[in-house]
């Protein structure tokens, strides 16, 4: 696809959940853009099939599926779709999941709370234990998960969604520790407040229950990180193909921050 003399992900087959839009799309798009072939997967096939689409555009190999992470049998159906469609898997971008909370621990559902879990820890645990299999059966590889800043520090009426993305790194870090002799690579990337359509959803969920206007929170986010800006999905893309790459060949088990400096502070 793109004009360049080395595709580091020549001949590499890339999985990515939730890819129907926002990081996801982007780290797909790239993973496209830099030589491999894609497997953008979504819990709604037509933003899954509107990537997909956009990378053939481009000139690239791409397909596409609709899948519940939450779902063991769609997970394993989904890994064997990857390699049976392109005959190996060699990068995994775990990425599918929700932020939905704005309440104090006391006032959050139950069924909220479960929701959450499911899909950011479950999911991620799935897809691991389904990708890891399909990546040794390549001689190894690298899969890169998404926590989030509230997985390295607190975040006040997200106690679940932190809770949540502390356990991705915690099952990053220990899944890169059982295979680091196996050649796969385990690793995070902790974004910060990132411009998506899911920070879109939280700013109007927060206006709506009578808090803060939708500028204002968009002032406080952008004051929240020292380079005074929110980051953009472009930006944790590019973290993830490094992560995913020969380039970071010594790297696993770590949590790459792309905050604009929040867990500085």
């Amino acid at each position: 696809m793109a004009d360049r003399q080395f595709d580091p992900f020549d001949n590499k087959v890339a999985l990515v959940t939730g890819a129907g839009g926002g990081i996801g799309r982007q780290v797909a798009l790239a993973f496209a853009a830099q030589g491999a072939r894609v497997m953008a997967t979504d819990i709604n096939g037509d933003a899954a099939d509107a990537t997909a689409e956009a990378i053939r555009a481009a000139g690239g190999d791409a397909r596409a599926l609709a899948v519940d992470v939450t779902d063991n049998s769609q997970v394993a159906a989904m890994v064997r779709a990857t390699v049976d469609a392109f005959g190996a898997l060699h990068c995994a971008f775990n990425n599918a999941g929700v932020e939905e909370e704005n309440d104090k621990i006391a006032d959050v559902d139950e069924v909220l709370f479960d929701r959450v879990m499911a899909i950011n820890v479950k999911g991620v645990w799935l897809c691991m234990k389904h990708q890891i299999p399909a990546l040794l059966a390549a001689g190894g590889g690298s899969i890169v998960n998404t926590a989030s800043v509230a997985g390295l520090i607190g975040a006040p009426k997200r106690a679940a969604y932190a809770a949540s993305k502390h356990a991705v790194v915690g099952m990053t870090k220990s899944v890169a520790a059982e295979y680091a002799r196996k050649n796969v690579r385990v690793n995070t990337v902790c974004p910060g407040i990132i411009r998506t359509a899911m920070m879109e959803r939280a700013i109007q969920l927060v206006a709506r229950a009578g808090g803060a206007s939708e500028e204002k929170q968009r002032q406080f986010h952008a004051a929240m990180h020292p380079m005074g800006r929110v980051g953009e999905a472009d930006e944790v893309a590019n973290a993830v193909l490094w992560l995913a790459s020969d380039a970071s060949s010594f790297v696993t088990g770590h949590q790459l921050a792309v905050d604009g400096g929040l867990t500085a502070l």
